[in-house]
């Protein structure tokens, strides 16, 4: 060890990773961790961490940002106060999506994305590209180029007339990933479900929010899933499922998994944390809790929390989808609003990870290993970022929050930092909180103030992503990708 002073030496906290935890100190050098020991020399500046969990900052790798929708909606947090709003939440890497239209370029995309971010970002960020164009120029050269720039993860629909792709298109773009190392989100719900009980609510006068969740049936969501689960066995391709919301979706993924199947999950605040109940609020309030999927019902939160807790579900993101309540977002034609004009989404980029840490950690429902698991480490092995975050290990960023475990907070929007103006999560009590936050050994959040700039934040390129769990059986192996001369990427696991 380096017998010159550390930049920083984080001092007698609680440190805990995905698998172990101690007592030590972190000595910081260069924005890097350089030595995780007890009793390291002081360092130019020395930060007490005593009574403080010490946990690798968080990884949200499903936010949208500074993003126009499918309907044409431009949502209300830029990559300022998104990744500000992130940080406060003791969030220091987002994943959010550089979203191809119909009509765009993946280079002009992509270059859009990264200029707005590069401008505004406080802490570090990647790109997911959705692909809503898969033509020959995007499949030949586009995307392909774009994954080697290190936007290793491409997300596409199965529903949403201006985005969704047909199952033909969906095989073609996993054909594409398993070739060149990228892994394909997909958003699975049954379109056509969907269209023909909205169609029917609609004729016979049913238009409030809460309707939204009806017309999102979980069938919707389990078919759809089991479909790109199917299409992904065909050619031996993995695939993720975002946002997981029902019951029914949590045991196909596990199911498949004990197969042996290559299918990854994840879910949100919102499957944990809200209801179908929510949306059937007086007037138009149920709009501030309608996403897609929508929440559904006790009974879908409690596998939920199986999920999380067994490893079905191995990542735990945001889905941050923040639209204001008013005419540019939620409500275009007011109180006239049906639930089909609405702005689909809720926020959740900064209450992400104190809400598991209060439900999750101090409720007795995780482990802190499992915390840091599905808020940081697993997404860093699952998006090629785990060369350098998701983790406390020397030779990684220094990247970090304390935890204060008895801090008490009730949840109220005048405290958030978000550009939204309301949050689903209003007057909820919650036990723990991060009180500093450092990425790459900048302390951004201390004593709640921001402490660095605009435009602060880097781009990581990201590498070929791991698998984060291991096979739990043997699925017959497909004989397809061996006959089209398919030659996909071996995945490795943990």
């Amino acid at each position: 060890m380096a017998t010159t002073p550390f930049d920083i030496t984080v001092r007698g906290g609680r440190i805990a990773t995905d698998r172990e935890e101690l007592r030590a100190d972190i000595g910081i050098r260069g924005g890097v961790i350089c030595a995780i020991e007890d009793k390291l020399p002081a360092g130019l500046q020395d930060i007490d961490a005593a009574g403080r969990w010490v946990l690798p900052g968080g990884i949200d790798s499903h936010v949208h940002i500074e993003q126009l929708s499918g309907m044409g909606k431009m949502s209300a947090d830029d990559f300022y106060s998104g990744t500000v709003s992130a940080a406060f939440g003791g969030t220091t890497t987002i994943i959010p999506f550089a979203a191809q239209h119909r009509g765009k370029r993946i280079p002009e995309v992509v270059a859009d994305y990264a200029q707005r971010a590069r401008e505004k970002a406080v802490i570090d960020y990647g790109f997911h590209l959705i692909l809503a164009n898969p033509d020959e120029e995007a499949l030949g050269h586009e995307l392909p180029q774009a994954i080697r720039d290190g936007i290793t993860s491409v997300k596409v629909y199965m529903t949403y007339d201006p985005l969704k792709l047909d199952d033909y298109q969906l095989l073609d773009v996993l054909a594409l990933a398993g070739r060149e190392g990228a892994l394909v989100m997909v958003h699975a719900e049954n379109h056509d479900m969907i269209r023909w009980i909205a169609q029917r609510l609609l004729a016979r006068g049913h238009t409030a929010p809460k309707f939204h969740a009806v017309a999102h049936d979980a069938l919707a969501e389990s078919e759809a899933g089991h479909r790109a689960i199917a299409l992904s066995r065909l050619i031996d391709v993995p695939v993720l499922l975002v946002h997981v919301a029902g019951a029914e979706t949590v045991e196909l993924v596990r199911s498949a998994q004990r197969l042996g199947s290559k299918v990854y999950a994840e879910s949100c605040p919102q499957y944990l944390f809200l209801t179908a109940d929510d949306i059937d609020a007086p007037g138009m309030e149920g709009a501030k809790f309608c996403c897609s999927p929508p929440p559904r019902d006790p009974r879908s939160q409690e596998a939920v929390w199986a999920g999380l807790k067994d490893g079905t579900l191995g990542l735990y993101s945001s889905d941050h989808a923040p639209y204001r309540f008013d005419a540019s977002g939620k409500l275009p034609r007011g109180d006239a609003t049906t639930f089909k004009e609405m702005a689909n989404g809720v926020p959740g980029i900064e209450l992400r990870m104190p809400l598991l840490f209060s439900e999750g950690v101090m409720g007795g429902r995780l482990t802190i290993n499992e915390f840091v698991a599905v808020t940081a480490t697993n997404h860093a092995r699952m998006y090629g970022l785990a060369h350098c975050k998701g983790n406390l290990a020397v030779g990684l960023d220094a990247d970090l929050a304390l935890w204060n475990p008895e801090r008490e907070v009730t949840v109220g929007t005048a405290m958030l930092h978000d550009a939204v103006g309301y949050t689903p999560y209003e007057g909820k009590r919650l036990r723990g909180w991060p009180e500093l936050v450092m990425s790459r050994g900048r302390v951004v959040v201390r004593d709640n103030a921001l402490q660095v700039a605009r435009g602060s934040g880097r781009y990581i390129p990201r590498r070929s992503p791991d698998a984060v769990l291991p096979p739990a059986g043997t699925a017959p192996a497909s004989r397809l990708p061996a006959m089209l001369g398919l030659q996909g990427k071996a995945w490795p696991t943990l």
